[in-house]
């Protein structure tokens, strides 16, 4: 155990040394390699999806633990959690227009257990709000959000406003995790169980976007155009992409405090 440990404590170290586009590039290899390892190794890629819904709801459990017997929300974002129920209500609402299947169930218990969070916040715990840190103007995605639905969205048969709506939340999910990395940013230190938190909703976002990629590898590109046509299935992949990576720096430093045994998460500059 010791002699892997220093083994990942050297390799960390290394890659901790490197500039930021050697860092970029080992980033972006190691993303293909697990893939490619995700690929041989789950069967049915659907799966994947289900493990990506596992281990978001993880995150919301220790969040769940974090406010009801630690009793603060102290490192939490409640603009985050704002930006979050938006982009699950609009999604619930597309689902039970449009489709309503199994994932209607999921988002139905997310959006409730992410109202939760958000009251607690709000009224229970408010002195422990960390109101000044949480700066960040969520207006700066949420607006071109709704300007990007409105220019790229499906071209299905659906209905253009449901469609539309379809668009926005798939491009808000992709940046609702701002706000959380600003105020950690500000903060500097994050506390252990924030920082799982934030680490499982990175896992998750990584498990989803493997199973849109995967989806598409197996399908031979035919799911894009099952998604519609136009810009609007790239920008679906783009946005999982774009989720996965926006967590990427904090995921690294999360493993680098694992490894090197520190219970509080500590910062550097420009990680957000």
């Amino acid at each position: 155990m010791r002699g892997s440990r220093r083994t990942m404590n050297v390799v960390v170290g290394w890659v901790k040394r490197q500039p930021p586009k050697v860092k970029a590039f080992l980033s972006v290899v190691a993303g293909m390699a697990a893939l490619v390892f995700l690929r041989f190794v789950v069967h049915d890629h659907d799966n994947l999806f289900v493990a990506a819904e596992a281990v978001h709801a993880l995150g919301i459990s220790v969040l769940i633990y974090k406010l009801t017997k630690e009793r603060t929300c102290a490192g939490l974002s409640l603009k985050s959690q704002d930006l979050t129920a938006l982009f699950l209500a609009v999604r619930l609402y597309c689902s039970v227009v449009m489709e309503y299947d199994i994932h209607t169930l999921l988002d139905s218990a997310t959006l409730l257990t992410t109202l939760w969070v958000i009251y607690m916040i709000r009224f229970k715990l408010k002195s422990s709000y960390m109101e000044d840190k949480d700066n960040f103007a969520i207006y700066y995605v949420a607006v071109p959000c709704a300007v990007l639905a409105l220019l790229i969205h499906p071209s299905t048969s659906h209905n253009i406003v449901n469609r539309i709506f379809w668009a926005f939340c798939v491009y808000l999910e992709a940046v609702s995790v701002l706000p959380q990395l600003h105020l950690m940013q500000n903060t500097k230190i994050v506390e252990p169980f924030t920082a799982h938190y934030v680490f499982a909703l990175g896992v998750a976002r990584f498990l989803s976007c493997a199973h849109w990629v995967l989806q598409v590898v197996d399908t031979g590109g035919r799911l894009l155009t099952a998604l519609g046509y136009g810009l609007w299935p790239s920008m679906v992949l783009l946005s999982e992409i774009v989720q996965t990576f926006i967590l990427a720096d904090f995921c690294y430093y999360y493993i680098k405090s694992l490894v090197g045994g520190q219970l509080v998460l500590r910062l550097p500059s420009g990680v957000v």
